[in-house]
């Protein structure tokens, strides 16, 4: 997977390529499907959810530009993978999922690895969790109409939030970067994720 999906596809950064190698991703999939762990694409895990394809995974983990010290949020916790390879590059996860019975699953699997870092809170991710900001990198695993306000209220300065923005024909995958109360923006790409469900997304 990480020579033939991800160094072939400008997934450069090696601490990222270390924990995509590292994290077993069948361990975060149904039994039936365990065997297509490694596919080039989304799989479902049930509550009409998918986990992302690997490529998607690692270049929203590029694009967070992660060093080992930081407070990541994350948005849609889904199956735990996403959670468990930025529990590599990060210091500390806070994840967020709106159903429950995905959460409890997530966290079910993240014990078992015996990954200690991540934070799990059921919730509406879209509002983010403003208990526990600033945090130095956002990553949103389902597409929003536009870039949440609440997710870059809680991002720090200098912090980089990547999300997916909706689309007629596809999602965008969007790369913002706080510097004071300036954000740029740039994309990453088309993308397709599930729509983000909540009070700053769409309708559930």
């Amino acid at each position: 997977m990480v020579e033939r999906q991800l160094r072939r596809r400008e997934i450069e950064d090696e601490r990222v390529l270390a924990a995509m190698e590292a994290v077993p991703r069948e361990a975060f999939l149904p039994q039936d499907l365990r065997d297509r762990a490694y596919a080039d694409s989304a799989l479902p895990i049930g509550e009409e959810q998918t986990i992302s394809q690997p490529w998607i995974v690692a270049a929203i983990c590029q694009a967070l530009e992660l060093e080992g010290s930081e407070l990541v949020l994350e948005v849609g916790t889904g199956s735990g993978y996403t959670a468990a390879v930025l529990a590599r590059l990060a210091a500390h996860v806070v994840s967020v999922e709106r159903r429950r019975s995905l959460s409890g699953a997530a966290a079910e699997v993240l014990a078992s690895l015996g990954i200690g870092n991540v934070e799990i809170v059921v919730g509406d991710g879209s509002l983010g969790a403003p208990q526990r900001a600033p945090f130095d990198a956002i990553a949103v695993h389902a597409a929003a109409p536009s870039v949440p306000p609440p997710l870059i209220d809680q991002l720090a300065d200098g912090g980089r939030l990547v999300v997916p923005i909706s689309g007629d024909d596809a999602d965008m995958l969007t790369v913002c970067r706080r510097t004071g109360d300036r954000i740029e923006t740039t994309n990453l790409g088309p993308c397709r994720f599930v729509p983000l469900i909540g009070e700053e997304g769409f309708d559930g």
